[in-house]
């Protein structure tokens, strides 16, 4: 095989060199190669592959079977001959002049014939482009999409041909065109321009009357099968042929459009799942009323690498393809890719367009700007549907619009492109994950049966996947390819192996692939941010957080946490909380090779100490603990409103944080981190989180040398085992800590378990043995000058009193812890006390004192923002009222 090589598709595909014909392998082979010459230069997907020669059913491991014809293919192409056959971004691409194959080489005869002034230049063109045709292309292939091709490409042959014909007929040639317009208009009986073609040769020729003859049968079979009469441009020439016209030289019928309108929509995609508010905000956007006028309206739909975006945008263009007579345009900008190739050049994309638009090749202008202007001049009259696919930035967007209001623009990033809302006025909709019901109803449609008879194993394959479209995908085409293979066996893949479960050898299969294309693309510095993001333990994270985990100024982590959120790889929510998505987090925290202790430690740091700054506000009475020494600045906190919302949001952020401190044996952090979170526990009522983090403290106490963290921790874990009226637990932790304060003499240790252990009795409904708790805790106390602990005693002591009926005892109990806690400035404690006050007064039948006893401390929970104790006095205050009307409103004040 010597010379040029050519490959001949009008026909059989075939290729030659040097007149020598060779084989190309068996059909699907062929048929490989028929799809990458059609999209010469073009890269084609592993996917396209597969779709386009093996539709819905493709063999097992058919990736390894395109690999394998591929190798053959390149076998037979000659090193020299000027043909390759490249691997590209997930795909491959036969890079050859387009004037090597004889379908390419075809159109631009075509192309340059329609600009081609002279017309006897023209019709040669047009005769060499017809004479490239030995038949139906790809004729030896029957695949559907190939026949899809073919049917497109025989009326471009069926254009071109009328297009020569007319040509030849204004240039005089009539005799010999005879036989060919009679076999066309059989071929073709009710197509009027092929009629009046061959009225007019046959009136030239000499034979008006069959001329005539030829109007009357198209009339009679567009009658008989249509019901309609031909139109105004035949019955014209009908009749200046019946009055011997002299002047009558050319056809009467206008020419054909100067290039079949382009159809570049890609395959719809399928099954398509759910979205269906997706695409009815891009009807909005860009068929709605409240499209723009005055230019092409724009969609942008963003997200992250896998979430949908093609396939949505797809969708869309399919289900609306026939609002855009003129044509679609498509193309991939490969703005996230994984080879080296980087983004396409606008220019490149523009070239393309402007070549299906029927622009000569050879004249197009160098100059980018003169290629837009261009594009914008040939679109600014048509009804044109353009998807910019995978675009990387708007700059490279901006060159690709067309001209006029006509067309529509849809746009795909991975980046939000908020450049094109603010100056082209688009409409932005980014892709979030898929709703559990909609990724159940994904792997559904995708599995048949096996979603029902396997409904655990769906479920836990929806969780794990988190919504993701591409990963709930790629589990979906596997366990079709292994229908053998129990669904619990991929879910216990996922399980197991995480992100890395979801890789394949094919990039654009491969979930990680994806999600690094996206990482790669960022510089060195918001990458570095990206990977540390993804070990940050919590949910969300705020921009203090993050700039304390960075070490960074906290305008450059801000500006970085943009970055990320314009790359699709973060998410805002309220009051600047961000967060990733569980897979974009693993892929992040794979990407970091090991972690940080710098940046671990400062994130602790400022987690740990303004938790306590946060607890010292609430609970200023609480003796203090010693912290190392500060590595980071904490979050200013400065008043109780603050500190209260800071936890608020912190808080599962916090029981995080104490987990992976646990995990790296960050002991003292670990129980640390506990006691600040006491007070802020026990006023929101977050029982189970208290007593999770005690038990994880109770371990590290453990490791701590001071027996006091361990007393502390088997008090505070009693203690929140007494809220969870789990009683024989809470009290065996209690004596724990009564035993260990008492073996080290910490009077203060030993009084607080006192008055815990009066509570726990005091739940059991024992509230004699919860006084006598109550009055050794008071004793112990004042032993140990611990006043306001005293006055949570005494507090205590006055309610067990009170249920006893020694109202008498309850009052001086709870006068004298009013008392202390007014000297002390604790507002919860006199509230506590208060609320004590008001019930005795309620018992004794001092109704009106009772009232204003509760009023004051649900006035004081209030300020203190003590939910559940506001919500039980409000109760109490309901049920003390005479009056019903006050009842009524006390009541519908407390709910």
């Amino acid at each position: 095989m010597t010379g040029v090589v050519r490959f001949r598709v009008l026909g059989e595909v075939a290729a030659s060199a040097g007149g020598d014909r060779v084989t190309l392998g068996h059909a699907r082979q062929r048929c490989v190669l028929a799809v990458l010459l059609v999209e010469a230069n073009l890269v084609v997907t592993t996917d396209q592959l597969v779709d386009r020669v093996w539709g819905d059913r493709p063999p097992l491991r058919v990736r390894q079977v395109i690999s394998n014809y591929v190798s053959r293919l390149r076998q037979r192409l000659p090193a020299d001959g000027g043909v390759e056959l490249q691997r590209r971004g997930g795909g491959y691409a036969l890079l050859v002049e387009p004037g090597r194959v004889d379908l390419h080489h075809f159109r631009r005869l075509v192309h340059r014939a329609r600009d081609e002034p002279d017309e006897h230049r023209a019709l040669e063109l047009l005769e060499q482009a017809s004479a490239l045709w030995s038949g139906d292309a790809f004729a030896d292939i029957d695949v559907p999409w190939i026949a899809a091709v073919r049917e497109g490409l025989s009326m471009e042959r069926f254009t071109a041909d009328a297009d020569r014909i007319d040509l030849a007929l204004r240039l005089g040639r009539y005799a010999g065109l005879l036989s060919e317009l009679t076999a066309r208009a059989a071929a073709h009986p009710l197509d009027e321009r092929v009629a009046g073609q061959l009225m007019l040769a046959r009136y030239h020729a000499g034979r008006p009357a069959e001329a005539l003859a030829e109007f009357r049968r198209v009339r009679t079979r567009l009658a008989e099968e249509l019901g309609v009469d031909p139109g105004p441009a035949l019955r014209q020439l009908h009749h200046r042929v019946l009055n011997a016209d002299p002047d009558l030289t050319a056809t009467a019928p206008p020419p054909a459009p100067a290039v079949p309108w382009p159809r570049q929509l890609p395959p719809r995609p399928g099954p398509f799942s759910s979205r269906e508010a997706s695409l009815a905000r891009l009807t909005e956007f860009l068929a709605g009323p409240s499209a723009p006028t005055g230019a092409s309206p724009i969609a942008v739909v963003s997200g992250p690498g896998g979430i949908g975006k093609t396939w949505l945008a797809l969708e869309w263009a399919h289900r609306h393809s026939g609002q855009f007579p003129d044509g679609h345009l498509f193309v991939d900008l490969r703005g996230f890719c994984a080879d080296r190739e980087g983004p396409m050049d606008p220019g490149v994309a523009l070239r393309g367009f402007l070549d299906a638009l029927g622009a000569d090749p050879d004249r197009l202008p160098t100059e980018p700007h003169a290629l837009a202007a261009l594009f914008r001049s040939v679109t600014a009259d048509r009804r044109l549907l353009v998807v910019l696919d995978n675009a990387a930035d708007g700059e490279q967007v901006r060159a690709l619009l067309p001209g006029g209001g006509r067309c529509a623009v849809l746009v795909t990033s991975r980046r939000r492109l908020a450049g094109l809302t603010t100056a082209h006025g688009a409409g932005r909709l980014h892709l979030d994950v898929l709703a559990g019901d909609e990724s159940r109803a994904l792997l559904a449609r995708r599995l048949g049966s096996r979603a029902r008879t396997e409904a655990a194993a769906v479920a836990e394959l929806t969780a794990s996947c988190g919504g993701f479209p591409l990963a709930l995908g790629i589990i979906a085409t596997r366990a079709q390819m292994h229908p053998d293979v129990p669904l619990t066996e991929f879910a216990a893949e996922l399980r197991r192996l995480g992100l890395a479960a979801l890789a394949d050898d094919d990039p654009v299969a491969s979930l990680p692939a994806v999600l690094s294309w996206s990482s790669h693309a960022l510089s060195a510095g918001v990458r570095t941010v990206f990977r540390l993001l993804g070990t940050a333990p919590g949910p969300d994270i705020g921009l203090p957080a993050v700039a304390a985990l960075t070490g960074l100024h906290p305008t450059e982590a801000g500006a970085a946490l943009h970055t990320l959120e314009e790359a699709s790889l973060l998410s805002q929510h309220p009051r600047g909380r961000y967060r990733m998505h569980e897979l974009i987090r693993s892929h992040a925290r794979s990407a970091a090779a090991d972690p940080d202790p710098a940046a671990v430690r400062r994130l602790t740091d400022f987690y740990l100490r303004t938790a306590y700054t946060a607890e010292r506000l609430l609970n200023p009475h609480a003796l203090p603990i010693r912290l190392a020494p500060a590595v980071v600045r904490p979050h200013p906190v400065n008043d109780v409103g603050a500190a209260l919302s800071w936890l608020d949001f912190e808080h599962a952020n916090l029981l995080a944080v104490q987990q992976a401190a646990a995990e790296a044996g960050m002991h003292a952090v670990v129980w640390q981190l506990a006691w600040a979170l006491v007070t802020f526990q026990t006023r929101r009522g977050h029982h189970r989180e208290q007593a999770a983090v005690w038990r994880t403290a109770l371990d590290a106490a453990r490791h701590l040398p001071d027996p006091a963290a361990r007393t502390v921790a088997h008090r505070r874990l009693g203690a929140a085992y007494v809220e969870l009226d789990r009683h024989d637990e809470a009290v065996e932790h209690l004596h724990l800590a009564m035993e260990l304060a008492q073996r080290h003499g910490n009077t203060g240790d030993e009084a607080h378990t006192q008055y815990q252990l009066a509570w726990a009795w005091g739940r059991r409904g024992a509230d004699r043995r919860a006084l006598d708790y109550a009055v050794r805790a008071v004793q112990l106390c004042r032993r140990a000058d611990l006043p306001v602990w005293e006055a949570d005693a005494l507090n205590v002591a006055g309610r067990h009193a009170t249920r006893l009926g020694d109202h008498d005892a309850a009052r001086r109990h709870c006068d004298a812890a009013l008392s202390l806690h007014r000297r002390h400035h604790n507002a919860r404690g006199q509230a506590n006390a208060l609320l004590n006050l008001g019930e005795i007064s309620r018992l004794a039948g001092h109704q009106t004192e009772a009232v204003h006893r509760f009023r004051a401390a649900s006035t004081l929970y209030r300020d203190q923002e003590v939910t559940p104790a506001e919500a039980d006095t409000a109760d109490r205050l309901g049920h003390t009222r005479t009056t019903v009307d006050r009842v009524h409103a006390v009541w519908q004040e407390a709910f």
